[in-house]
């Protein structure tokens, strides 16, 4: 088990490597989760919302032009360094807030500060059962009342879930990263202070990965 953390640890210098070689890795379009969120927090009247691993910034970019006033975190600096290049080339340096930040630890703000918060990916990354309970928590505290968290996370269905290396609880790392899998026993756990609003099933990628889109509101 011990070697399974000093694994996990190291994800960082894996994304960081990646993420400098590719430019574009996930492309430059919004993910079609993005797509859908920007639809779910306009129903809701939600304009500033909290992006939680935002990569290179393709969804965070689609959420600046279409209103939002984002703050986005990464676990990468050069994330974020290709976040706040891509906001001032395209003139949204005044709607992106952007900043580094291990979601391992508290997040770097006020109680109910946010309307909305959004990940893509980010919840099954190599983070515990424990640790996605805790992130949870401080994104309850982090949204207002009624406020939305929608995030995405592959789930069991997929092709790659149980091949790899085991690295504890439902996490297999492939090709050097480790992916969490989601089952939906694993949603309702999450769901801790929250209404369950959907819990949808899609497909992205060539592979396909297979995701689930969950979308939960903030209860007292």
């Amino acid at each position: 088990m011990e070697n399974n953390k000093i694994v996990i640890n190291k994800q960082n210098s894996n994304w960081e490597t990646t993420l400098t070689a590719y430019k574009d890795m996930f492309g430059e379009s919004p993910s079609e989760s993005a797509i859908e969120a920007v639809k779910i927090f306009k129903n809701e009247e939600k304009k500033i919302i909290l992006e939680l691993g935002g990569g290179q910034g393709r969804d965070t970019i689609y959420f600046a032009q279409n209103g939002f006033k984002v703050y986005v975190l990464d676990y990468t600096n050069s994330g974020i360094v290709a976040i706040k290049n891509k906001a001032n080339n395209l003139g949204l340096s005044d709607s992106i807030i952007a900043i580094q930040h291990d979601v391992r630890n508290p997040l770097p703000f006020d109680d109910e500060f946010f309307e909305g918060c959004y990940s893509h990916m980010l919840y099954c990354m190599a983070l515990s059962t424990n640790e996605l309970e805790f992130l949870s928590k401080e994104i309850r505290r982090v949204l207002k009342k009624t406020g939305i968290n929608i995030y995405t996370a592959r789930n069991t269905k997929d092709s790659h879930f149980g091949s790899g290396i085991h690295r504890g609880e439902n996490m297999y790392e492939v090709g050097g990263f480790i992916v969490h899998f989601f089952n939906k026993e694993m949603i309702v756990n999450l769901s801790d202070g929250y209404k369950i609003l959907d819990i949808s099933e899609f497909e992205e990628g060539e592979l396909p990965r297979k995701l689930y889109r969950v979308t939960l509101k903030k209860q007292d």
